[in-house]
């Protein structure tokens, strides 16, 4: 009893010892998603309002005609508007730039890879705070909930209501830190397909006026 006893004495007081790191890794996390939620915003907005895929096809179209008379910087002047991000216009460089180019196929391949690469990066970010927010919410609610029930015993009404009062908040916070990164992963995931979505017509259409 008396081993057992003092193994609980010690997570206790290794859970307690967390206390601080973890409302403080909470914040931090807030901070990280308002941070990461106001990119999204400026990134929406860089965007604008999508045509579908009329704006695609007419400047794969002057992009082809470009390449037809091997004119590579019209062609890339045509195809940058389709750029929604400084990625996808590097991408888009690396296409026009193959044109005519041995292996030329392999390589435009390759750079539809790394943007997908890249995007998942990205993507990554939000993705970390949809687990990260509840688990610290989590975390910061039963981490307090030791000490308020010791308060509970105690006769204690402050420190019960004090540890109460913590432990609800981060649950809070975690909570609204997942719903929020849960929400702008969804939104940049279907972005981001459509911008993967755009690379591959642009490649597709461009490549049988080459092999013609």
């Amino acid at each position: 009893m008396i081993a057992v006893s003092g193994i609980e004495e010690v997570l206790f007081e290794l859970a307690n010892a967390l206390r601080v790191p973890v409302f403080a890794a909470a914040i931090a996390a807030l901070a990280f998603l308002l941070v990461d939620l106001g990119a999204f915003v400026v990134e929406l907005l860089r965007r604008g309002r999508s045509d579908g895929g009329e704006r695609v096809a007419q400047a794969t179209a002057s992009a082809r005609a470009a390449l037809a008379t091997s004119d590579l910087p019209e062609a890339e002047r045509a195809l940058m508007p389709l750029a929604s991000s400084a990625q996808m216009a590097d991408t888009l460089s690396t296409v026009v730039a193959q044109h005519g180019q041995p292996g030329a196929d392999d390589r435009r391949a390759k750079a539809l890879a790394d943007f997908d690469l890249r995007s998942l990066r990205k993507l990554e970010r939000s993705r970390m705070l949809v687990r990260f927010g509840p688990a610290l919410g989590l975390m910061g609610t039963l981490i307090p909930l030791s000490p308020a029930l010791e308060g509970l015993a105690e006769g204690d009404v402050a420190q019960l209501s004090e540890n109460l009062r913590a432990a609800f908040s981060v649950t809070v916070l975690g909570l609204l830190i997942g719903a929020v990164a849960f929400s702008i992963s969804l939104v940049r995931d279907r972005l981001y397909a459509q911008d993967l979505s755009d690379l591959e017509y642009v490649v597709a259409s461009l490549e049988p006026q080459e092999q013609r």
